[in-house]
């Protein structure tokens, strides 16, 4: 139990670091941007190797590929939701957003893959991702939604706090969990990890620092994808 414990603190804290940095600091766009295409090339990674080709090989492309068009949907949806009733400026709500729908999923899988002593690279991966998002989430909520720095860290750490829950009872609960389960939930994640990346993350990157910034995804890609070799 200790050990999910840290391993889910492992995966929040980067979330509370990169919101207190985005809330000081008033990061130039561009390295604002870089930071969040780095943060989006580990997503990939861990997407395709420690998401949805394990729960691929497990449960086959019928459960596997719902759940990832499930995820999307779900994501798809509360964002949609989201900027009906924020408007267009709620590109940081909506990164929180995908930082829970995400990182629930991935996390229960956290918590579940320790049992069998694995985790390590799904820790990395996700921890990597957690900063650059939370970094632009909340300098995008307190920039352009109006947020104060005090609600806005308070709203990165329930999520934190959610994270580090979820894992220690994604672990708790693991022999329960059936490894169709298991798949569900690893591809629900990556699914709703995609979603963030082409509704969100990737396309205010994009905006904000222009057409160099594919070359700090392919960097983000190429650490994340080292970690898990």
């Amino acid at each position: 139990m200790l050990t999910a414990l840290l391993y889910g603190l492992g995966t929040a804290l980067p979330l509370v670091i990169g919101a207190a940095i985005g809330l000081r600091w008033s990061l130039p766009q561009r390295a604002l941007a870089a930071l969040m295409a780095f943060g989006a090339g580990t997503m990939i990674a861990a997407v395709s190797s420690e998401l949805f080709e394990p729960a691929f090989t497990q449960a086959g492309i019928v459960v596997s590929g719902l759940a990832l068009i499930a995820g999307a949907g779900v994501y798809v949806g509360a964002d949609h939701l989201i900027e009906n009733r924020l408007g267009p400026a709620a590109i940081g709500p909506a990164l929180m957003l995908g930082t829970i729908l995400d990182g629930v999923p991935e996390n229960t899988a956290l918590g579940v893959s320790l049992t069998a002593g694995g985790g390590l690279v799904l820790l990395v991966a996700v921890a990597v991702g957690n900063v650059p998002e939370a970094v632009g989430g909340a300098a995008l909520m307190r920039a352009r939604h109006g947020f104060s720095a005090s609600r806005a860290m308070a709203l990165w750490s329930l999520t934190a706090a959610v994270l580090v829950v979820v894992t220690v009872v994604g672990h708790a609960l693991a022999d329960a969990i059936p490894d169709v389960g298991i798949s569900a939930v690893q591809a629900f994640a990556g699914g709703a990890t995609l979603a963030v990346l082409a509704d969100s993350l990737m396309p205010e990157a994009y905006k904000d620092g222009g057409w160099w910034v594919g070359l700090s995804t392919a960097a983000g890609f190429l650490v994340a994808f080292a970690l898990g070799g």
